[in-house]
């Protein structure tokens, strides 16, 4: 469900965060590491931080990987104890975080929050066995992206790209062609089955708008059976099998986290256990799909139709899928409104003080990674300590993708 985040008054000037960056903390208070553009939405949040903690903000030339590793090689920011990116279009420029760059971290380093709701671009697994909680934006994004959802699967069901390109050539015959001949290849949603794979927030927010606008029947694989309740407000039917799924399944949605080795789950073979005629929608990942195997399965007519509104080399786009009339494009703008934006800002500070303070994290991702390293004995890995206190558990964790178990 979405998450409650009323909007503070606008600010007439942006926020002066030109602090010093010193090495040493003399005021001993926790230091925050502040990636990205300023703060737009919650200035009272920001304020609240500023009054708590000492905050460093980087210019953005010091973003790049280079200077960036650099910089925490030398210490130029000191000890910080928390690092916080309240914009997902900024503060990432260095791109991957990989181990290479976790292990320059500073060892008291508690949590990195960032926007955002899927992160495989973090080695969250890294981040655990160095004791660093990592925190999404989970929730954020959770109502924009189920409508972008609903928006491919009647697509791919009422094949919406060939009506509407026919409609933008300007050419009266593809009109026509499309008036006269969609018709009999497209299907009403209702009392179709939707498989999801994952059936997190975002993809119980999917089957939600599908079961309650469409009338469709829900199935859904995960790594955890949800509880009664919430599959019988959808009248959802768990698999623990994703084989038997997928061999009942008319659409296919892709709603789970991808991992950091970008394995992808949708293959040649997984597609074979989809019927015939099956259509398929990914508001996930790119990385999750073996893309020439999709396009494969569309031109040979397994797959009759799918929606992408992600790719898996962003922001490069498959010049096979531009060509089938059978397949919508949209440019990974599920998340893309105001709404979001402003849930990314405030989950971003909100799980940093928090942490901080000793409280439990409202979104971790990797809380559960750490907290079976301690029972493993592993509390501590190279310096930074594994302990969790403070640092919640699963209101927000998701498991990864392994290639054959998605979440």
């Amino acid at each position: 469900m979405p998450i409650d985040m009323p909007i503070d008054m606008p600010i007439d000037m942006p926020i002066d965060r030109s602090t010093p960056m010193p090495s040493s903390n003399p005021s001993n208070r926790p230091r925050i590491l502040f990636l990205g553009q300023e703060i737009l939405y919650y200035p009272t949040i920001y304020k609240r931080l500023v009054s708590q903690f000492d905050i460093v903000q980087p210019p953005i030339k010091d973003l790049q990987r280079k200077p960036f590793m650099q910089h925490l090689r030398d210490g130029t920011w000191g000890d910080f104890q928390a690092i916080m990116r309240p914009s997902w279009h900024s503060g990432n420029e260095m791109e991957r975080w990989d181990r290479e760059t976790i292990e320059l971290l500073p060892r008291g380093l508690k949590v990195f929050s960032s926007a955002g709701a899927g992160y495989d671009w973090v080695d969250t697994a890294c981040l655990a066995e160095h004791g660093i909680l990592y925190c999404n934006g989970a929730g954020a994004s959770t109502e924009a992206v189920g409508d972008m959802a609903l928006h491919h699967i009647i697509s791919v069901f009422r094949n919406m790209n060939q009506s509407t390109s026919a409609a933008r050539s300007l050419d009266g015959e593809t009109f026509l062609n499309a008036h006269h001949n969609i018709p009999a290849i497209s299907r009403n949603p209702r009392n179709h089955t939707l498989g999801i794979v994952g059936l997190g927030q975002i993809g119980f927010m999917v089957a939600r708008k599908a079961y309650l606008a469409c009338g469709m029947k829900i199935l859904y694989h995960d790594i955890v059976r949800k509880p009664l309740d919430q599959e019988q407000s959808v009248k959802a039917t768990y698999f623990e099998n994703i084989e038997e799924m997928l061999g009942k399944t008319d659409c296919l949605v892709l709603a789970t986290p991808s991992n950091f080795s970008g394995r992808p789950f949708l293959t040649a073979n997984i597609i074979a256990l989809l019927p015939r005629g099956a259509r398929f929608v990914n508001i996930a990942r790119g990385s999750l799909v073996d893309e020439d195997a999709l396009a494969n399965a569309l031109e040979d007519g397994h797959l009759a139709a799918a929606a992408l509104d992600v790719h898996a080399d962003e922001p490069r786009v498959c010049e096979r899928f531009v060509k089938m009339e059978n397949v919508l494009l949209t440019s990974h703008t599920g998340g893309g409104v105001v709404e979001t934006r402003e849930g990314f800002e405030k989950l971003a500070m909100e799980n940093v003080e928090r942490v901080l303070l000793g409280r439990e994290a409202l979104t971790p991702v990797n809380g559960h990674l750490m907290k079976r390293m301690e029972v493993n004995g592993h509390g501590e890995v190279n310096g930074h300590g594994g302990d969790t206190n403070g640092h919640g558990s699963a209101n927000g964790e998701e498991e990864e993708v392994d290639g054959s178990s998605p979440a």
